[in-house]
């Protein structure tokens, strides 16, 4: 069984063509950064414009470097939510109406399911049941995974996510846009001790998230500090340390909570390369193992959609003609497979 994955929930377009045998068979990915960086974060309907732009052109692409023909393939699978509501709509019409034209079944998948069953691409495969960190831009959310499907929502951000914590610092400092990844990079300059921000929500039973304050913190500090190069990567390994600190108090809480000891990390935050050595030091004490995919998987991307579509489509989950987006989107709303 062979499928094609639309990702259209956000500034990413996403294509791949995903072979239940041989795997990854083509992998297409357009970022918007520069279409957005002037505005210091996404436009939604600039995102929307440039999804109808690239999408088709990049189908065309993973076609040919699969070697392949829609008659080759046995569904179409697309982000149908939660997301951008106008970036959503792009995808799910082209995805929906491509099914229409090529006689194919359609399936809408769920954006963070997609992240969640990410590692799933990766030799080193994660068995049920676990507990999945998926940290992004717009979510932050500690879940129970015991199957496709079976998932118990544990705790999540009341206000900013860990990744639009990390943008919206970055800007305060002073970084182009997307200002997380940069913020990281600095933080590597940085002198650990100068600076202590706090570990929000820590210091009180329960698993949800709140970054908010954490960013204000920052804000203040900034404020209050010389702009030299020095002072500004002594803040952001500060708040990077304090981010990173969080959730893995978080997810240790989580894992003894679940009697569990393998933790998947997924989103664009699971990229960070000290946030991935925070997290396997914790596994290490606790006797277990940490699972996410290549950096390239992280953040948003076709290849989770047509391995989530797949799973989908494989249990009988297709939709209609009557086709809609889902801006929010539950995932513990999910059927299981």
């Amino acid at each position: 069984m062979r499928i094609l994955g639309i990702e259209t929930s956000c500034d990413e377009t996403g294509i791949a063509i995903y072979d239940e045998e041989q795997g990854i068979m083509a992998h297409r990915l357009y970022s918007q950064i520069a279409v957005h960086a002037d505005y210091g974060g996404v436009v939604p309907e600039l995102a929307s414009r440039d999804h109808v732009r690239k999408t088709i052109p990049l189908i065309k692409e993973a076609l040919a470097e699969a070697g392949l023909t829609p008659e080759d393939l046995d569904g179409v699978a697309y982000t149908a939510g939660p997301g951008l509501v106008g970036a959503l709509l792009v995808g799910c019409s082209i995805g929906r109406s491509l099914a229409y034209g090529w006689d194919l079944p359609a399936v809408p998948v769920h954006h963070m399911e997609g992240h969640l069953l990410a590692p799933m691409l990766e030799d080193n495969v994660p068995e049920f049941p676990f507990v999945a960190l998926l940290v992004s831009g717009g979510h932050t959310m500690l879940v129970r995974v015991d199957g496709i499907g079976k998932y118990q929502l544990l705790g999540e951000s009341v206000d900013d996510a860990a990744g639009e914590a990390f943008d919206k610092t970055a800007k305060l400092l002073g970084l182009d846009y997307p200002g997380g990844p940069v913020l990281a990079k600095m933080a590597e300059d940085g002198s650990p001790g100068r600076f202590k921000f706090p570990r929000p929500m820590t210091n009180k039973p329960g698993l949800d998230f709140s970054f908010s304050g954490l960013k204000t913190a920052a804000a203040i500090t900034i404020r209050a500090e010389d702009d030299s190069a020095q002072t500004k990567a002594d803040i952001a390994y500060a708040f990077q340390d304090a981010v990173i600190d969080t959730l893995a108090i978080k997810c240790r809480r989580a894992l003894e909570q679940c009697g569990l000891n393998r933790l998947v990390i997924a989103g664009g935050v699971s990229a960070n390369t000290e946030l991935r050595a925070k997290l396997a030091a914790v596994m290490k004490k606790l006797n277990g193992e940490v699972f996410y995919p290549r950096p390239e998987f992280c953040t948003d991307n076709g290849a989770m959609i047509a391995y989530a579509g797949m799973q989908r489509l494989k249990s009988g989950v297709t939709s209609d003609l009557t086709f809609k987006a889902n801006p929010r989107w539950s995932l513990d709303s999910l059927p299981p497979v």
